[in-house]
């Protein structure tokens, strides 16, 4: 059976030893080691059980040579197994390992076939209980989740530019140096006030409560609360992960950012604040969205639009008085005055050319009636030879023989003078 399994594997080499050897009916089969080895190594892989595993030991003989991978011996009571956890999965690893260390390791059982020897090539290592806390981690976020707590449409927006910055954290821890270094690098004019609390251990979880509350009774409120803490273990981080804190999280008055362990790490809180920082810098800076870079930039660019503005409204401005100006000269007593003493000059002018032309008509008028009367002044028709004939006693102007008799006194008149004459 042996044989027939070799053999349909393909295992060249130990075909050709087995037809070379001829085994008898009842023979032992006989095998190379690498042959064996590889056999063994084939049915461990087969197993899908052995491919997902969690052992828990103790650290030991732990090397890191210059390859970057990590090789170690894991042991209890009765048993030890090797390990080894290559450099890839070694890079993000943040648990520093040590002998003696305590702790649970995921990986899959393999052969290695120059030493002969079985081992689980590990990708990923924890403490002792972190697969507890992990399911209760699971468990809370469930249950927090189904309530709500987590919903983005509660989230709220963080000021772009707060005049007042809660901080609830270790006052002796570097987180808190590191964010102050932050605000004060970044935007120095804002207020911090500082809530200290323990952030690990018993104690830390009411103490977190009670900070987050004291700032949301200060007047005024702060315009945002940066819950921080360093990296660490998931036991270490355990405090964020607390339902009372979660809780105390989601319900305060002012928006929370959560910025808790390393990038990688995840806490409950940073579910339940309204933003999740990946680091405690990081919730600085997420904060202080506004620098005094971008303060004195926004000052420049206002500064220019102010006197864009004003020189706008100064020539817009100007444009109009003297549009008012052009309106007042043009309603001015003063040039109406000139204008009406220039329309007095010119009906002045045109009266007296208007006179002139009438004088100078009556004039002509006059000579023409002068000439007309020239003409018909009995005189002229006197000088001519005519004279003028009235009787004296009545002073009757004489046209007709018949109106005189004889023996009448008339008067005659002549070009230059009169007499008297009797009619005979």
């Amino acid at each position: 059976m042996i044989v027939a399994e070799k053999l349909k594997r393909g295992d060249l080499l130990l075909y050709g030893i087995l037809g070379r050897m001829q085994p008898s009916l009842f023979a032992s089969v006989q095998w190379t080691v690498s042959a064996l080895t590889k056999y063994i190594r084939d049915l461990l892989e087969a197993d899908a059980s052995l491919q997902d595993v969690w052992v828990q030991g103790e650290i030991s003989n732990l090397s890191r040579p210059a390859s970057g991978h990590i090789y170690f011996t894991l042991k209890d009571a009765g048993a030890s197994l090797r390990c080894v956890m290559w450099r890839t999965e070694a890079a993000r690893l943040k648990l520093p390992l040590q002998d003696g260390m305590a702790i649970e390791t995921h990986g899959k059982i393999g052969v290695y076939e120059v030493g002969g020897q079985y081992q689980l090539y590990a990708d990923q290592i924890r403490p002792v209980g972190e697969g507890a806390l992990y399911q209760e981690f699971l468990r809370l976020k469930a249950m927090l989740e189904a309530e709500g707590l987590f919903d983005a449409e509660r989230k709220r927006e963080i000021p772009t530019f707060p005049k007042r910055i809660g901080i609830v954290t270790s006052p002796t821890g570097a987180a808190l140096r590191d964010m102050l270094n932050t605000i004060r690098r970044r935007l120095p004019l804002v207020e911090v006030i500082l809530a200290p609390s323990p952030v690990q251990g018993e104690d830390a979880p009411p103490k977190l409560i009670e900070a987050i509350d004291s700032l949301n009774h200060l007047k005024p409120l702060p315009d945002v609360i940066l819950l921080a803490r360093g990296g660490g273990s998931i036991e270490d981080l355990w405090a964020f992960n607390d339902e009372r804190v979660v809780r105390a999280v989601a319900s305060s008055e002012i928006p929370i950012i959560c910025g808790v362990g390393h990038e990688t790490d995840f806490t409950l809180c940073d579910f339940a604040a309204d933003l999740r920082a990946p680091t405690p810098t990081a919730a600085a800076e997420l904060a202080t969205q506004i620098t005094m870079i971008d303060l004195q930039d926004n000052l420049r660019t206002f500064d220019l639009q102010l006197t864009t503005s004003m020189q706008d409204i100064l020539e817009e401005q100007s444009n109009a008085l003297a549009s008012l100006r052009d309106g007042l000269r043009f309603f001015s007593p003063s040039r109406r005055i000139q204008s009406e003493r220039q329309r007095l000059d010119d009906v002045a002018h045109r009266i007296g050319v208007a006179q002139a032309h009438r004088l100078a008509l009556e004039a002509n008028q006059i000579v023409g009636f002068g000439k007309r009367l020239t003409a018909l002044n009995p005189i002229q028709v006197l000088e001519r030879g005519y004279a003028v004939v009235t009787r004296q006693a009545d002073k009757k102007l004489i046209g007709k023989i018949k109106q005189v008799k004889s023996k009448d006194e008339i008067h005659v008149r002549v070009s230059d003078g009169s007499f008297d004459a009797t009619v005979k």
